[in-house]
């Protein structure tokens, strides 16, 4: 594996290096190369980014001081993306790869325990006017936090709701089609028919399927650059905009302890499985540098405690409770913005045993080249009730080519 993962990088740098010394290269930010066939065919633009991370992290103290404070530097993420059309402009692609140990994490038996290195590998077809029928692996049309890019976000990372309560990726179907209401007023639908074990599960279908909804309504029309999925409003609006959705979500037979996410639940007689639903309601305003995002989750189960044959309790159990997410920004002309994050979660902690959290986050970042190029920090206050407090804090710096 790290034979090919040398020999991809190995040809990447030399087609780029090629392209650069024809003096066609794109512009920073704008992928490696842009590939067109002859006889325009086919399109692929092949891009890089990358996120360096530090943290700092310890428990609030009592005289005020943190105390067993733990410091780490890694790359958070690393990842190759190609995208582009084949055959025809209405059918387009999307591979994204992940290298870094982050990325390839959370190997199992269900993925032959090798790592998980593919992100994306999904097909779309314009098939008819505004229908877009997609089927691969991809993100699945869940809460707005965890759709928008990794490289597009307003603070460090997602937030807690997101990590709690997001549906992520799955292999499967999904279909996509928009209408104008008015002559402003947009609505896009899209559904999605997946397996419900997530990303790059090799041996399935281990439960049930999973089937997701999605209903958005722009009523001041789209954002511009497709800025209702990228966090901070750099394109500064000279109109307010604003696009509002529901969620809904149905995990039949789910075996993991978060949905398609988690671990799995294992009982005497192989996986538990028990229905999980997932319910989000989301959106995103932006005007004049001004920006506010919010989300709400809400997450059940039939039976969140797994059981073995005999009705014993095996220790593990479904996440299930609710969380709030709201964060806002401003971006001032010299492209430093000022941001700030509530975020609270109270999870069943009958059945979890985890007590309700509430985290505060004041972020700084400096976009250079937009998003292409950043520097970000943030400084978080999370409060656990019954338990000691903790803080957090981050820099980063990510590039795009």
């Amino acid at each position: 594996m790290k034979a090919k993962l040398l020999f991809i990088g190995s040809l990447l740098f030399f087609i780029s290096s090629v392209h650069a010394q024809d003096g066609n290269a794109p512009a920073f930010g704008k992928g490696l190369f842009n590939l067109v066939g002859k006889d325009s065919s086919f399109t692929m633009k092949i891009g890089a980014r990358m996120q360096i991370l530090a943290i700092s992290e310890g428990q609030d103290g009592s005289d005020g001081f943190l105390s067993d404070n733990e410091t780490n530097f890694l790359i958070r993420r690393a990842r190759l993306k190609f995208d582009g059309y084949a055959y025809s402009p209405k059918l387009k692609y999307k591979i994204e790869l992940g290298l870094s140990n982050r990325d390839i994490s959370g190997v199992s038996e269900f993925t032959r325990n090798t790592p998980r290195y593919i992100l994306d590998a999904v097909v779309m077809w314009n098939f008819y006017e505004n229908f877009e029928l997609w089927f691969g692996q991809t993100k699945l049309p869940g809460n707005i936090e965890r759709v928008i890019s990794s490289g597009n976000l307003q603070q460090v990372d997602r937030s807690l709701v997101n990590s709690r309560f997001n549906i992520d990726r799955d292999m499967g179907f999904q279909l996509r089609h928009h209408f104008d209401l008015t002559d402003r007023f947009v609505v896009r639908e899209k559904i999605a028919f997946s397996q419900g074990e997530g990303r790059n599960i090799t041996d399935g279908n281990l439960g049930g399927y999973q089937y997701t909804g999605r209903l958005e309504f722009l009523p001041f029309g789209e954002f511009q650059s497709k800025g209702d999925y990228s966090g901070s409003d750099l394109k500064r609006e000279d109109k307010p905009k604003l696009m509002f959705a529901v969620n809904y979500d149905i995990n039949q037979d789910a075996v993991k302890t978060r949905s398609n996410l988690g671990s799995y639940m294992i009982n005497d007689t192989g996986l538990y499985e028990t229905t999980i639903n997932t319910f989000f309601f989301d959106g995103m305003f932006k005007y004049n540098g001004f920006s506010f995002m919010w989300e709400y989750a809400n997450r059940d189960a039939n039976d969140p405690i797994a059981k073995n044959s005999d009705g014993t309790a095996t220790g593990d159990v479904v996440w299930v409770g609710d969380g709030i997410n709201l964060q806002s920004g401003y971006l001032f002309r010299n492209n430093l913005e000022v941001s700030g994050r509530y975020t609270t979660i109270n999870l069943d902690e009958g059945i979890t045993g985890r007590s309700p959290e509430t985290q505060y986050t004041l972020g700084l970042s400096k976009y250079i080249v937009g998003h292409k190029l950043k520097v970000q920090t943030d400084l978080s206050y999370l409060s656990i009730d019954n338990r000691t407090n903790e803080i957090m804090f981050r820099l980063q710096l990510d590039v795009h080519f």
